[in-house]
């Protein structure tokens, strides 16, 4: 799509009498709400599925690459925000021994193919929180800020053509657009600077849709120790950084922070009239309150919505707002055909992870939870949700290290980071054990992160130790970051998809 066309797509987009579209969306929330009352979104079983995003590197240099579009099609990727992303995502497989086996054998039949096809084209896909290292001969800040103007409509250069991404940064929702984090900052005009990160998010369908509500209490609290656990974003692309001493640098860097990218470009500025939409969500008590928070939120783009032959078209206004309901964890009520129908909680904290098995071990622990914790009625439900949203934060801060509050399956609290993670991976065994595993099938799911546990090593805090070490010796804090991301692309080349973490270790 040449740029007069998409400025032309976009400005149609923009066209939308925005008063119509939130009185239909409202409408078709009563409706939703009552199809979830007569059951057309129960399942008989809980179903499972994962979003994976990667990004595209120069397979000789390490540095970022516009992944060709056409490649992107013939490999079975989807297109993402930037032109350096693919995305794919597994069909919902019910719960079980089989079910969560297909699913890493369906990542691994999309990679293994994807990386020789890539390969060809001197290409490397790789799952990481961040990319540190620009494109050859660019910078970090012009990548991310580069756009024009085209028929007064603003469109960045590196952004997929994908008209809502580009109509983000032409409407009056007040998106920051900017980059703020420790020793970090960044002005742009558009929403890409969002492109730096990515993320995997498992899914859990629940069975019986008016009992959301409760597993979505138990989702918000068990939030920060998976991410404690899964942190892989410490560092930026060098060009990023203020002027300040590397080893202060090294020192205060957060070791999550594609959370402060995602909510500073894509939240409103400190003052603003409109609340945040990135943000920790808030409990429910009901699913009703649920789907009358999604429609209650503002959309960024209204949009004329086009009625297709799907079933949840008869919330499609409310689905488009669904959009940009950019929850750490937030209910989604889908379904192409009325059988499919589900409400399920998509878990969004997490980063790319450097492999598969790490991706999955995600999916099994989380869902692993979501079956125990409510069945067995854990008294972490009594923590306050201000404080389940606190711990979050901690641990986007200090990942492990963090200071994270807890109640003990005994009723006790407890700030002990292998007492709060022992617990999530022995209430994640019991409800894989109830979905029929083995205790030793469980637990090789659990595995990869008890390891981390263990050795007290996530991905972050072991590229930080990379880092640090160099910086130490020495070494100009640029060269130590891109040091560290060569040798971590080079080890995930021998385990991306059959491999560990921890065999880096």
């Amino acid at each position: 799509m040449s740029a007069s066309e998409l400025a032309a797509a976009v400005r149609e987009a923009l066209d939308v009498d925005a008063e119509e579209f939130r009185s239909r969306a409202q409408a078709e929330a009563d409706h939703l709400k009552a199809e979830v009352n007569d059951g057309t979104f129960d399942n008989s079983q809980a179903l499972v599925g994962l979003e994976l995003e990667l990004y595209a590197v120069n397979s000789r240099t390490d540095a970022l690459r516009r992944m060709p579009r056409g490649l992107l099609g013939l490999i079975g990727f989807e297109k993402e925000l930037g032109l350096h992303n693919a995305e794919m995502q597994t069909t919902p497989l019910p719960l079980t021994t089989y079910g969560l086996d297909a699913q890493e054998k369906e990542i691994q039949a999309h990679i293994d193919p994807a990386l020789d096809k890539t390969a060809a084209e001197e290409i490397r896909l790789v799952s990481d929180g961040m990319w540190t290292v620009p494109p050859t001969g660019e910078t970090a800040t012009a990548y991310l800020t580069d756009s024009v103007e085209q028929d007064g409509v603003r469109i960045a250069t590196n952004m997929s053509d994908a008209v809502r991404y580009h109509a983000m940064a032409n409407t009056e929702y007040p998106s920051g657009c900017r980059i703020d984090a420790p020793h970090v900052s960044l002005d742009g005009e558009t929403v890409m600077p969002e492109s730096l990160i990515t993320s995997i998010q498992p899914h859990y369908q629940v069975p019986h849709a008016p009992d959301l509500p409760d597993y979505f209490s138990y989702a918000g609290r068990v939030a920060a120790p998976l991410l404690a656990l899964g942190v892989n974003s410490p560092f930026f692309p060098p060009d990023l950084y203020d002027d300040a001493p590397d080893a202060e640098i090294v020192s205060e860097a957060h070791m999550e922070n594609r959370v402060h990218v995602f909510e500073t470009v894509l939240n409103p500025p400190e003052g603003s009239s409109e609340a945040p939409k990135v943000r920790f969500p808030p409990e429910f008590e009901t699913v009703e309150a649920a789907i009358d928070d999604i429609a209650a939120d503002t959309c960024i783009v209204p949009m004329n919505v086009p009625e297709t032959d799907r079933f949840d078209d008869a919330f499609r206004h409310l689905r488009h707002k669904h959009g940009s309901y950019w929850r750490w964890i937030r209910p989604v009520f889908d379904g192409a055909s009325r059988s499919s129908a589900n409400a399920r909680i998509e878990f969004r904290p997490l980063p790319a992870q450097p492999t598969v098995r790490d991706s999955v071990a995600f999916e099994a622990v989380f869902a692993g939870l979501m079956e125990s914790l409510p069945r067995r009625q854990h008294p972490i439900r009594q923590l306050p949700w201000d404080d389940a949203e606190q711990n979050f934060y901690a641990a986007v801060e200090d990942g492990l290290q963090a200071d994270l509050t807890w109640i003990t399956a005994d009723g006790e609290d407890t700030t002990e980071i292998d007492e709060i993670c022992g617990e999530c991976f022995e209430f994640a065994r019991d409800g894989l054990e109830l979905r029929g595993l083995s205790t030793d099938e469980a637990r090789r799911y659990i595995r990869p992160l008890r390891e981390r546990l263990d050795r007290r090593t996530t991905p972050a805090r072991w590229k930080h130790d990379h880092v640090r070490g160099s910086v130490e010796a020495g070494v100009p804090l640029g060269e130590a970051i891109w040091g560290m991301q060569a040798e971590y692309i080079d080890n995930q080349q021998e385990t991306l998809v059959e491999g560990c973490f921890t065999d880096w270790l």
